[in-house]
């Protein structure tokens, strides 16, 4: 998939140069500012048996800030591209079953499968460049889709275990027990791990509703996981899978 990716963006980055080299300050270029919403998770594609069940799904601070350059191809098509500066976030808590873990109790520090809730917390900061195809479906709704990638310039993936108890180094080790109070939990932060680039696949469709003024949706699919892939502690790769809803002006 992420050759896949990287073909579209390298194509479509060919065909936007191309089309705005022969008259690279034509009339017709577009610009959009851009402000929206996030709202979705970090998530394995098929829940594993290891994770019993979601507890709890906390709304984050997760905001979109950009701007768009879009250049007509054709009376119904064009081609799009931008710079975005975003925050994607979760925060939630579910309930596993010999789920692997590395984790700190205390100052000492431990590895194991673990039995018990989790709350993890995920925050990326990143900046992102997409690259899309444009249909316009009327003279107010613009349809979009194309690859992305986003540079990682901040970045977090930690929780805490409580609530349930640690088997060390496998299912018949010794049992670590965690409750419910700080002190009691433990700890775990994997935010080194994390990839400092991802690409991925956005779709949405854009509604001019004012001359100038347009609301926005959009889905983003992230095609790589946000751990690097020599990590082993998380046995599922995680795929950033978010919804979008936004704002946009027209600046020209």
């Amino acid at each position: 998939m992420r050759k896949t990716a990287t073909i579209l963006i390298v194509s479509l980055a060919s065909l936007f140069l191309h089309s705005t080299r022969a008259n690279a300050f034509s009339d017709d270029l577009e610009l959009r500012s851009r402000i929206g919403y996030h709202i979705g998770a970090t998530a394995p594609l098929n829940m594993p048996a290891t994770v019993r069940s979601v507890d709890a799904y906390h709304l984050t601070a997760s905001f979109l800030l950009g701007l768009d350059v879009m250049k007509p191809v054709s009376e119904k098509f064009g081609l799009q591209t931008g710079l975005r500066l975003e925050n994607k976030g979760m925060d939630g808590e579910i309930s596993t079953k010999a789920y692997r873990m590395e984790m700190r109790t205390k100052d000492s520090y431990t590895a194991g499968v673990y039995t018990g809730q989790i709350r993890q917390k995920v925050r990326e900061w990143m900046l992102t460049l997409p690259l899309q195809m444009t249909y316009k479906l009327s003279r107010q709704i613009q349809l979009k889709g194309g690859p992305y990638a986003s540079l990682l310039i901040d970045k977090e993936f930690s929780g805490i275990a409580f609530n349930g108890y640690l088997r060390q180094d496998g299912p018949t080790g010794p049992k670590v027990l965690m409750g419910n109070k700080e002190g009691e939990w433990a700890t775990y932060d994997f935010s080194e791990h994390m990839r400092n680039l991802q690409m991925g696949i956005a779709i949405g469709a854009d509604w001019q509703v004012h001359r100038r003024l347009g609301v926005s949706i959009d889905v983003n699919w992230g095609l790589t996981g946000i751990l690097k892939s020599d990590f082993k502690t998380v046995e599922q790769t995680l795929y950033p899978i978010y919804g979008t809803i936004g704002i946009f002006y027209r600046l020209r």
